[in-house]
């Protein structure tokens, strides 16, 4: 199956002269949602992972289902305000301004190894966020699982020392 049929383009969205790339037709169809997490099943060993973490909001989806195969728990990266109790909070740049993100401050115990997951990657941004946000407070980085990757942005250079997988490159 060619995941990248199944990617619908969208031009001009969320404004002019970007050409977002939806992953959500692959919700739909059984198979091709399966074969998304088989690929990741086969390179991201259960060893090495105590936890996921999503990136809101898409990432939610992909770090619930992959959890879910691994009988491991699911963590969430939102955005700021988002979540109740103490939080940790981490500022950056975005290609357009700044953003912040969040997670609850308790949510990960020290030392435990997350994999993040979101839908796309693109400048890295808010990767690389996410990355040490987990890390400031206390947890370890397993990798990153990506289902679409715009190379021509270089979002893995912030993270190329993460074990990172991306399934469908543009």
């Amino acid at each position: 199956m060619n995941l990248r049929e199944k990617i619908a383009e969208y031009p001009n969205f969320p404004k002019k002269g970007i050409l977002f790339r939806d992953f959500s037709p692959i919700l739909k169809d059984p198979a091709a949602f399966s074969l998304i997490v088989d690929e990741f099943s086969k390179h991201f060993h259960p060893k090495d992972i105590d936890l996921f973490a999503g990136i809101e909001s898409r990432g939610f989806i992909l770090a619930s289902v992959l959890a879910s195969r691994y009988n491991k728990g699911m963590i969430m990266i939102r955005k700021a305000g988002k979540l109740p109790g103490k939080t940790a909070k981490l500022s950056y740049t975005i290609e357009y301004g700044k953003d912040s993100i969040e997670i609850q401050k308790d949510i990960i115990k020290k030392g435990q190894r997350i994999l993040i997951c979101d839908d796309l990657l693109a400048t890295g941004g808010t990767a690389k966020a996410s990355a040490k946000l987990i890390e400031k407070v206390g947890g370890k980085i397993s990798g990153f699982a990506f289902i679409i990757e715009l190379t021509e942005l270089n979002g893995m250079k912030g993270i190329s020392k993460y074990d990172c997988k991306s399934l469908v490159k543009y």
